[in-house]
């Protein structure tokens, strides 16, 4: 889950970002000058009258902390300057990449072995090959590397060359879902490996073998990249691309509509002010990304199980989706989207008010004169916290802060950076994202396992339940589809019983974006938008519209 999404990237992703991938690090309205929202070039994004083949603007809301893939960047594809071993197609199925082919697996699952693409070379002119995917997995895995997801590789053993075209991956336990982490992209053994991993000058002037080339990293205003013309898939026909880093949504929509931008993410009220446009077009994808309440054990309001079963149930999550999201979502009743194949019939809850009020009277908390309930002197009150300028979090935390008195319970919504809101994590609620398509590993792990509690942005609520622990370990290790399921059921259910968390809603990101070039398409998407994902994410396959 990823609270930020720039640190882990998708968030409660991984210990520096409730997706440490790409998680949140700067607050507040960032306006940008003509420069920061320009192209490379210096001119306006080509549906301002830029050259519409030549480059494309682009907004988003958040930026990485680290271009280094060694560190967490780009780690679950997409990073445009780096490729993995695999990747994904726009159907979210696997495809090789730097391997050849789709790994070779052993009938035990104990083993992978990847073939690896021949010819291919990094963007300073030096082969890659076996070494520098040893030297990946390796680092990463080093627990003097600050990599936030290395958790996420628990389940390799060993990892070894035979050659210089074939790795081979041992597992220590038959992970189901092992041939998707190895999306990771590879870093080049002879310039990451001959610098401090943490701190040196590759963390932010990367060399990988992707599509595109940094040109610049102004921090809170615009990367930029150009097109990597001995690309092994072929040199990308826009050839500069600039992500505008625009955190304020309202500044976003204004810099689009001036035609600063080529296109943008925008929440769904700022969306349908370009419905009429005929000059662009609006994309949208749905996603596994959810917000929810981070409910801390460590608070004595939060920390009491009849008040998070209350809270489960006062919230009116379909009003949520059809006032804040304007349909574009749906209720969530945990981190499983409920159209997945992963989602536990009969987890859903109702809203039902009489239910939360019932819950908390049989716990003994009386309302008290103004209707806020009191238990042995404890007011019934704590504060949200939610990221300033993030209009979505603004409108989901008001709305559930207006639940919840309903049931008799005050919570203080405020607005705060990262840097104010980490500290208080352990006692405060945070309004916070998170989700990963793909295996529910992926996110419950670090979401809800207790031995992650208070690491970083993993288990922000620091929740304990051995149930849900042994039921994580069980999903997580087994090899068999059937087991894996039941294991999840038993996640599921027991967040219903003792939720840790509010899950709110799983919301669709909605893109508006200049209708210059072809095909755009979208994928099935984590929490981590507008950086690795969007329209974007195949921006190195996109063509001028003829």
């Amino acid at each position: 889950m990823s609270a930020r999404p720039t640190r882990s990237t998708s968030s409660i992703r991984s210990p520096r970002s409730i997706r440490a991938t790409l998680a949140v690090t700067l607050t507040g309205a960032l306006t940008l000058g003509a420069a920061a929202c320009s192209a490379p070039g210096g001119g306006k994004g080509a549906g301002a009258g830029g050259d519409a083949g030549a480059s494309a603007v682009v907004g988003i809301a958040y930026e990485p902390e680290t271009l280094s893939p060694l560190l967490g960047f780009g780690k679950d594809g997409n990073s445009k300057i780096f490729d993995g071993l695999l990747a994904l197609d726009a159907d979210m199925r696997l495809k090789p990449a730097l391997a050849a082919a789709l790994p070779q697996v052993s009938p035990d699952g104990l083993t992978y072995t990847y073939k690896l693409r021949q010819g291919v070379t990094f963007s300073d002119g030096k082969p890659f090959g076996a070494k520098d995917v040893l030297f990946t997995y390796r680092t990463i895995l080093d627990p003097k590397t600050n990599n936030a997801s290395r958790s996420e590789l628990d389940a390799i053993k060993d990892v070894k060359a035979v050659g210089d075209d074939t790795v081979v991956f041992t597992l220590k336990y038959p992970y189901a879902p092992f041939a998707q982490r190895t999306v990771l992209p590879i870093a080049p053994e002879h310039i990451a490996g001959r610098q401090d991993v943490n701190s040196g000058p590759f963390t932010t002037k990367p060399v990988g073998t992707g599509p595109y080339l940094l040109t610049g990293w102004s921090k809170g205003e615009k990367i930029s990249f150009k097109a990597n013309p001995t690309y092994w898939g072929g040199a990308p026909a826009v050839k500069k691309f600039t992500m505008a880093i625009i955190k304020d949504d309202d500044v976003r929509a204004t810099r689009l509509r001036a035609g600063d931008l080529d296109g943008a993410i925008l929440p769904p009220n700022l969306a349908a002010g370009f419905k009429g446009d005929k000059g662009r077009k609006t994309h949208a994808a749905t996603t596994y990304d959810y917000r929810t309440v981070t409910l801390p054990t460590g608070n004595k309001v939060t920390g009491d199980t009849a008040v998070r079963r209350a809270l489960d149930v006062a919230v009116d999550r379909q009003t949520m989706v059809d006032k804040i999201l304007e349909g574009a979502g749906k209720p969530a009743y945990g981190p499983v989207p409920t159209d997945s194949e992963w989602f536990t019939r009969g987890t859903e809850r109702t809203h039902d008010l009489t239910a939360a009020r019932k819950i908390l009277d049989d716990a003994g908390w009386k309302p008290g004169e103004d209707g806020i309930r009191v238990r042995n002197g404890v007011r019934a009150e704590f504060p949200l916290w939610y990221v300033a300028g993030d209009k979505l979090r603004q409108d989901h935390a008001l709305a559930y802060a207006s639940d919840a008195k309903k049931a008799g319970i005050s919570i203080k919504t405020q607005a705060g950076t990262w840097e104010v809101i980490e500290p208080r994590m352990k006692q405060d609620a945070v309004l916070a994202g998170g989700g990963s398509p793909g295996d529910p590993d992926f996110d419950q792990y670090l979401l809800l396992t207790s031995s992650l509690a208070g690491d970083g942005f993993n288990n922000m609520a620091w929740y304990d339940n051995p149930v849900v622990d042994k039921a994580l370990q069980d999903g997580r290790k087994s090899g068999d589809k059937a087991t894996r399921k039941a294991a999840y059921d038993t996640v599921q259910r027991e967040l219903a019983k003792n939720p840790g968390y509010t899950f709110l809603t799983h919301i669709d990101h909605l893109y508006v974006v200049n209708d210059t070039w072809e095909p755009l398409t979208t994928q099935v998407e984590p929490h981590d938008h507008g950086l690795a994902a969007g329209p974007w994410w195949n921006v190195e396959d996109w063509a001028p519209k003829k």
